[in-house]
Protein backbone atom coordinates (compact mmCIF):
# COMPACT_ATOMS: atom_id res chain seq x y z
CA UNK A 1 0.00 0.00 0.00
CA UNK A 2 2.93 2.34 0.53
CA UNK A 3 3.67 2.03 -3.17
CA UNK A 4 0.18 3.31 -4.03
CA UNK A 5 0.78 6.38 -1.86
CA UNK A 6 4.08 7.00 -3.64
CA UNK A 7 2.28 6.74 -7.00
CA UNK A 8 -0.25 9.37 -5.90
CA UNK A 9 2.50 11.69 -4.72
CA UNK A 10 4.50 10.99 -7.88
CA UNK A 11 1.56 11.95 -10.07
CA UNK A 12 1.09 15.33 -8.38
CA UNK A 13 4.82 16.07 -8.27
CA UNK A 14 5.34 14.93 -11.87
CA UNK A 15 2.66 17.36 -13.08
CA UNK A 16 4.60 20.25 -11.55
CA UNK A 17 7.54 19.42 -13.83
CA UNK A 18 5.33 18.89 -16.89
CA UNK A 19 3.86 22.39 -16.75
CA UNK A 20 4.04 24.04 -20.15
CA UNK A 21 4.43 20.86 -22.19
CA UNK A 22 2.38 20.66 -25.38
CA UNK A 23 -0.02 17.72 -25.53
CA UNK A 24 -0.42 15.26 -27.07
CA UNK A 25 3.06 14.15 -26.01
CA UNK A 26 4.98 10.90 -26.24
CA UNK A 27 6.60 9.37 -23.18
CA UNK A 28 10.00 10.51 -24.44
CA UNK A 29 8.70 14.08 -24.66
CA UNK A 30 7.43 13.92 -21.07
CA UNK A 31 10.78 12.67 -19.80
CA UNK A 32 12.77 15.26 -21.75
CA UNK A 33 10.50 18.11 -20.63
CA UNK A 34 10.77 17.07 -16.97
CA UNK A 35 14.56 16.91 -17.31
CA UNK A 36 14.59 20.41 -18.81
CA UNK A 37 12.63 21.57 -15.75
CA UNK A 38 15.28 20.08 -13.42
CA UNK A 39 12.93 17.43 -12.08
CA UNK A 40 14.36 15.18 -9.37
CA UNK A 41 15.49 11.71 -10.41
CA UNK A 42 12.49 10.00 -8.78
CA UNK A 43 10.16 12.01 -11.04
CA UNK A 44 12.26 11.12 -14.09
CA UNK A 45 12.19 7.45 -13.06
CA UNK A 46 8.40 7.55 -12.65
CA UNK A 47 7.97 9.00 -16.13
CA UNK A 48 10.44 6.55 -17.65
CA UNK A 49 8.38 3.69 -16.20
CA UNK A 50 5.23 4.81 -18.05
CA UNK A 51 3.98 2.79 -21.01
CA UNK A 52 5.59 3.93 -24.27
CA UNK A 53 2.65 5.69 -25.94
CA UNK A 54 1.20 9.11 -26.64
CA UNK A 55 -0.51 11.00 -23.78
CA UNK A 56 -3.40 13.35 -24.51
CA UNK A 57 -3.08 15.56 -21.45
CA UNK A 58 -2.21 15.82 -17.76
CA UNK A 59 -5.11 13.60 -16.70
CA UNK A 60 -3.90 10.88 -19.07
CA UNK A 61 -0.41 11.04 -17.52
CA UNK A 62 -1.79 11.01 -13.97
CA UNK A 63 -3.95 7.99 -14.74
CA UNK A 64 -0.96 6.13 -16.18
CA UNK A 65 1.18 6.94 -13.12
CA UNK A 66 -1.48 6.00 -10.57
CA UNK A 67 -3.36 3.20 -12.24
CA UNK A 68 -1.10 0.80 -14.06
Amino acid sequence: MDEESNDDIGSVVAQQYLSGINYPAKKEDLVNHAKSQNAPQDVIDTLEDLPDREYGGPTDVSSAIGGE
